[in-house]
């Protein structure tokens, strides 16, 4: 815990150093077109956004371990809960800071590729994650059933990675292309396993 905290704020450090050089206002929010439409302060930036993600983390990472049915949550999976925020706090904020000295950063695009293979991980686990009240597909019907949630959380895991496949290949596409599809893939990805979910549960799984 004490070792991805510090990671999640080593951003706060890397933008001290740059302070100087970095602009008053800085490009916080990207569109698909790679362009900017949102900004922030140079002191949000640098210390407002890794401390946000930091609450987020810490959210995280206690409600997992403090959930009751922690030890279904698996060993991989919980891994991946205490890293992915760290590893996003340094993956977003070094990405803010370059496009803030010039550096040509198509943001977009490296958002989707980190969303793509976020989606890879978590599919590949999801499938052997067991029933738990803090990771997974969550609904009143998978968490009653042993069967529902297994038979979900299976189909879900396959989704999810040729979802995280065709959320890579959307990087490639023109902007309004990637949009369509970007948003298309979601919510297949988060709707199909409910719809799954709850015909199961109609049947009687």
């Amino acid at each position: 815990m004490v070792i991805t905290s510090l990671l999640t704020v080593l951003p706060m450090l890397v933008g001290m150093a740059l302070w100087n050089s970095l602009p008053e206002q800085m490009a916080t929010n990207f569109g698909a077109d790679g362009l900017p439409n949102g900004w922030s302060s140079r002191t949000f930036a640098v210390f407002g956004l890794p401390l946000l993600l930091l609450g987020l983390h810490w959210l995280c990472v206690v409600a997992t371990l403090n959930d009751p049915k922690r030890r279904n949550v698996g060993g991989k999976m919980l891994s991946v809960i205490f890293w992915i925020i760290p590893l996003t706090s340094l993956f977003v904020c070094l990405s803010i800071y370059a496009y803030g000295l010039g550096w040509k950063v198509n943001i977009s695009t490296l958002c989707l590729a980190m969303v793509g293979v976020l989606f890879l991980f978590l599919g590949n686990y999801l499938p052997k994650t067991r029933q738990n009240f803090t990771v997974g597909i969550k609904l009143p019907w998978t968490l009653s059933s042993e069967e529902n949630w297994n038979r979900t959380h299976r189909l879900a895991g396959w989704l999810w990675m040729i979802g995280g496949v065709l959320i890579l290949m959307c990087g490639f596409l023109t902007p309004s292309r990637m949009s369509g599809i970007f948003m298309t893939t979601i919510i297949v990805l988060g709707g199909v396993p409910v719809v799954y979910s709850f015909f199961l549960y109609k049947r009687g799984i």
